[in-house]
């Protein structure tokens, strides 16, 4: 056993909390698992309050990974020109979650055109979702300043929903698919699933994944064996759900659809120099854990 643990290789991993968030469940099961230990990794997940923090702790050097949010690593991630983030795993194209109207409401509201002038809710200020939010509207021709968003916290979102104190709210899973299996919602726009995004916002785009710093990301050997853990934990998570993108892929063009998606949303730091989507990106350990193992 001691010789075993001589040979892991540790990572620490900042992870987004809350622990519940949907997202990162990969992460979590691949560590509950073995899948990490199977591999070789000694990986200690680092759980932060929120989005921000885990992007916080990539720049500052304090974990050699981070599972947050691409608008969040663009907001609070490395700085300098040595440091740009890498994504090395995606994980969600969208906040896993929909657009829901009030059962009271539904006939009134059919689609996002008809929330103008309503009263729509969100979990809490900043949540990943606004920045989706806001691209639908803009495609809609709607102003956010022509809505009145609420934050109510993800059970006060489910309440105030259910009793008509608003008219919609952008609700995450797995809250979202219960309120619409129990009938209390109906679907104005479905984030749920990657193909979903993609037939909501027509165009993909990436919301939560793994990032490494540019200056000092693991080597690519330990990213390919975090990959496979990863590829297995959510092989297994996807016979209850799907919230997850194929493969953990993501492409330069998702990640360009991205950055107009958040900067519509609200202006990026001044200082962030951003360098070509490509280089944003570093995923041959990924493909190389995707390929077949040679036999022994």
């Amino acid at each position: 056993m001691l010789g075993l643990i001589v040979l892991l290789q540790t990572l620490v991993v900042a992870v987004s909390g809350p622990a519940t968030s949907p997202e990162y469940l990969p992460l979590r099961v691949a560590a509950a698992e073995g899948d990490f230990a199977r591999e070789g990794l000694d990986v200690r997940l680092r759980t932060t309050r929120a989005e921000p923090g885990a992007a916080e702790a990539l720049a500052e050097g304090r974990a050699h990974l981070a599972a947050t949010t691409f608008e969040a690593m663009l907001r609070f991630g490395p700085r300098l020109p040595a440091q740009p983030p890498r994504l090395v795993f995606g994980l969600t194209a969208a906040p896993p979650g929909a657009l829901l109207v009030g059962a009271a409401h539904a006939q009134a509201i059919r689609n996002v055109g008809d929330l103008r002038g309503r009263r729509v809710g969100v979990s809490t200020p900043g949540a990943p979702e606004q920045a989706w939010l806001g691209w639908l509207l803009a495609r809609a021709g709607i102003s956010p300043d022509r809505l009145h968003v609420v934050s109510l916290g993800s059970r006060g979102l489910v309440t105030a929903l259910g009793a008509g104190e608003v008219d919609a709210a952008f609700v995450r899973e797995p809250d979202a698919t219960r309120l619409l299996t129990e009938g209390r919602a109906s679907l104005l726009v479905d984030l749920r699933t990657p193909a979903a995004v993609d037939g909501a916002l027509g165009a993909g785009t990436v919301s939560a994944a793994v990032f490494a710093r540019a200056d000092r990301q693991p080597a690519d050997a330990e990213l390919a064996g975090f990959a496979r853990a990863l590829l297995a934990a959510t092989e297994r998570l996807r016979a209850d759900r799907d919230l997850w993108l194929p493969d953990g892929l993501v492409s330069a063009a998702q990640v360009e659809q991205t950055i107009r998606l958040v900067r519509a949303h609200a202006p990026l730091p001044a200082s962030l120099r951003l360098p070509d989507a490509e280089r944003l990106l570093h995923l041959e350990p990924l493909r190389s854990a995707l390929r077949p193992r040679p036999a022994r």
